[in-house]
């Protein structure tokens, strides 16, 4: 058995597509999946089960879909991938509110024209106070104004970069690794 996070994109999110946690920790367990934990009302799941990350990720969205009546997709990572993941952080230090820091997790690599093609990612990015950076196959995000005030989150992320992005600050990041280890 295999520790796995699971990262639900877009469920609880506004009014569509609620799901309470308690039906999510009962579809994991109805899935074989054992020592179910959930953090937050966001989709954000840890547990261990047998199978590729790939394949414990589509198990979860067929299951939501048939008993849950939910499409969303699912992104699933390793605690040792989540930490490396953290370690990587370009922002470090200087990032110390947790709440106004952002870890995007991307479903497959981008194309490197597609990442080219992001003004926002440049290094002439005119972003500033906000800055955002993708390293090693994960977008960072730094509003330190906060998010609703940034105009990173205005940028499409999935369209930008032509893949699946699903973000989480880094308080939930840290919380999520503690769980997974």
């Amino acid at each position: 058995m295999t520790t796995h996070i699971a990262l639900i994109r877009g469920i609880n999110v506004g009014r569509n597509k609620r799901v309470a946690m308690a039906d999510l920790r009962a579809l994991l367990s109805d899935l074989g999946y054992a020592d179910v934990r959930t953090l937050l009302q966001s989709g954000n799941a840890v547990f261990t089960a047998p199978g590729s990350a790939a394949s414990v990720a589509t198990a979860i969205e067929e299951a939501m879909t048939g008993q849950l009546g939910v499409t969303a997709r699912v992104l699933v990572r390793s605690p040792a991938q989540l930490g490396k993941a953290v370690d990587a952080d370009p922002f470090g230090e200087r990032a110390a509110e947790g709440s106004k820091h952002f870890l995007g997790f991307l479903d497959e690599k981008p194309a490197a024209a597609a990442v080219a093609a992001v003004p926002q990612l440049g290094p002439e990015a005119d972003t500033a106070p906000d800055e955002a950076r993708l390293v090693a196959g994960h977008l960072y995000l730094w509003c330190p104004n906060g998010i609703s005030r940034s105009t990173l989150w205005q940028v499409n992320w999935d369209k930008a970069l032509g893949t699946a992005v699903t973000m989480r600050n880094w308080n939930t990041v840290t919380k999520l690794l503690e769980l997974g280890s």
